[in-house]
């Protein structure tokens, strides 16, 4: 058995402590606020112009707290602190259209984004896991919905169920001016340390080469054959080092979150 193979994540747990898989987290967020529910509020209730990266500690700090055991002494206090930001965030968008971050199908769309990304990032680097594994992890990311107040019986019934949801959402995104300028003040980020910063190019290539051909597009993001031929040398290179890494490693973004956690600061 290869070294890659061994260390395959095979449960929810184990795929959510792996660093890898943040490299999804740009397409996951761009995702979001494509749907124009979830774009207008980001654009209208955050401060994602100073700081953009906000959303994203916030995102990590609650998905590892929904899912690892090592945050359950943490995890109600997690959700009630975005049940309770989430509260104001209603209004309506540029056209009109009302919005409001307690409507079932935005949290559910904001949990699908996060499955996906985690299994995008999941799959370029360790491939196909057996179908009853796969079948588990599915399952176990619909608590990210429910600790947001998504209705469980919401997440489709099993992947197959969630192809069908994820082609037709996608489908019906909308890119407005405001996720342009979402994703311009993501890639920039300004209030980013300076190493960060250097390391944003790189970010974007990545999460331009995970999200949907029509999204990429309607954001502005070139891609090429050429782009997809480095793409390929990219995940290449990262599945052949990346599972070698030592655990305490690969798993130190999650074990520094939740650390943080603990001590009752939020990123």
């Amino acid at each position: 058995m290869s070294g890659t193979r061994r260390c395959a994540p095979t449960t929810t747990v184990g795929l959510a402590r792996e660093a890898a898989v943040l490299a999804g987290a740009g397409a996951a967020i761009l995702l979001q606020v494509a749907h124009r529910p979830v774009g207008a509020g980001v654009a209208q209730h955050s401060d994602f112009a100073a700081d953009p990266l906000r959303r994203l500690r916030h995102t990590l700090a609650f998905v590892y707290a929904a899912v690892l055991p090592e945050a359950e002494p943490v995890r109600d206090r997690i959700a009630a602190r975005v049940a309770t930001a989430h509260v104001p965030v209603r209004g309506a968008d540029a056209g009109g259209r009302a919005y409001s971050a307690a409507d079932p199908q935005a949290q559910l769309w904001v949990t699908a984004t996060l499955y996906w990304a985690a299994e995008q990032a999941r799959w370029r680097i360790w491939g196909e896991l057996g179908a009853a594994d796969a079948e588990r992890i599915y399952r176990d990311y619909a608590v990210l919905g429910t600790l947001l107040g998504m209705p469980a019986g919401l997440w489709p019934q099993d992947r197959v169920a969630f192809e069908r949801y994820w082609q037709a959402a996608v489908v019906r995104l909308e890119v407005t001016g405001a996720a342009q300028g979402i994703m311009r003040e993501l890639f920039a980020a300004e209030q980013a340390p300076w190493w960060l910063r250097r390391m944003m190019p790189a970010v974007r290539f990545v999460t331009a080469g995970m999200l949907p051909g029509r999204i990429r597009s309607a954001l502005g993001l070139d891609w090429d054959g050429a782009d997809s031929r480095r793409e390929a040398r990219l995940w290449a290179v990262v599945r052949a080092l990346y599972p070698r890494l030592p655990a305490g490693v690969r798993h130190l973004p999650s074990a520094l979150v939740v650390r943080t956690l603990r001590a009752g600061t939020m990123l």
